[in-house]
């Protein structure tokens, strides 16, 4: 039995396991948890194409696997999390006929219904669906990721782990800042549908694959790191959110710039 051409799927199980417990920590309220795992399953994605590269043991199978792990990881997960904090908001704390802080900040299931009464604000209930849009959209990504050849050395289309990512940045800037904006259902909405439609876009993208470490043909992504790695040291839980804008950002601009060349 050939255990190096298992070793790939073995880590491509371990970004699908990231997911499913991602997703039970969604469930109980802690997106905190359930962001550390995307971003842990997230190494995983990344060290499962390279170990099949290096291990020379690329396989179809082994690609099917990674689009189904990523549909859960990056494509449910984050739709969770996004329903979750679109919930919060749709509840204000009322408390001696008083609004608390404007907006509540703990899951509402954690309070005392006894002790604290909830008042609906005006936007309906079904608006905390919208999340959904979110796996649906990653779906029809990897859909067509699996199926168009213009994707074999960039993307097409914002990829679903960076999506999962910026998503799940939003609890992190929650917990770890002073900005607190972000836990608005207007602005919540707007991240939805504007990822959604990003995800299945005719944006090219750049991918951080490296055929060579030389800085000729990798300008752009030692460029991208670099800025991404400044973006984190200063700005820490609220930098990953940017460096995802980043990516998006440095994209339409070199692609822009290659198309006034070929011009």
């Amino acid at each position: 039995m050939n255990i190096k051409k298992h070793i790939p799927n073995a880590i491509t199980c371990c970004n699908l396991l990231c997911g499913c417990l991602a997703i039970v920590q969604s469930f109980e309220g802690n997106l905190v948890y359930a962001a550390y795992l995307v971003g842990l399953a997230a190494v995983f994605d990344f060290f499962d194409g390279f170990a099949a590269r290096l291990l020379r043991v690329a396989s179809p199978i082994g690609k099917d696997l990674d689009s189904l792990a990523d549909m859960v990881t990056f494509g449910v997960v984050p739709g969770f999390v996004m329903y979750k904090l679109l919930q919060m908001t749709l509840l204000i704390e009322i408390a001696d006929g008083t609004t608390v802080d404007g907006w509540i900040i703990s899951p509402p299931l954690s309070a005392d219904p006894i002790a604290i009464e909830y008042k609906k604000m005006i936007l309906p209930e079904f608006i905390i669906y919208l999340a959904f849009l979110i796996p649906i959209f990653s779906a029809i990504r990897l859909a067509k990721f699996n199926n168009d050849v213009r994707q074999s050395d960039s993307f097409i289309g914002v990829p679903t782990p960076a999506n999962a990512i910026f998503i799940c940045s939003i609890p992190l800037i929650l917990e770890y800042s002073n900005i607190k904006f972000v836990l608005n259902p207007y602005v919540l909405i707007i991240i939805t549908i504007v990822f959604s439609l990003l995800l299945v876009s005719e944006i090219p993208l750049f991918a951080l694959k490296f055929r060579n470490f030389s800085w000729r043909g990798n300008r752009i992504r030692y460029s991208f790191l670099a800025l991404s790695l400044i973006l984190l040291i200063t700005l820490q839980f609220v930098g990953i959110s940017l460096v995802i804008l980043l990516y998006i950002l440095m994209s339409v601009i070199t692609n822009f710039y290659l198309k006034r060349r070929v011009a």
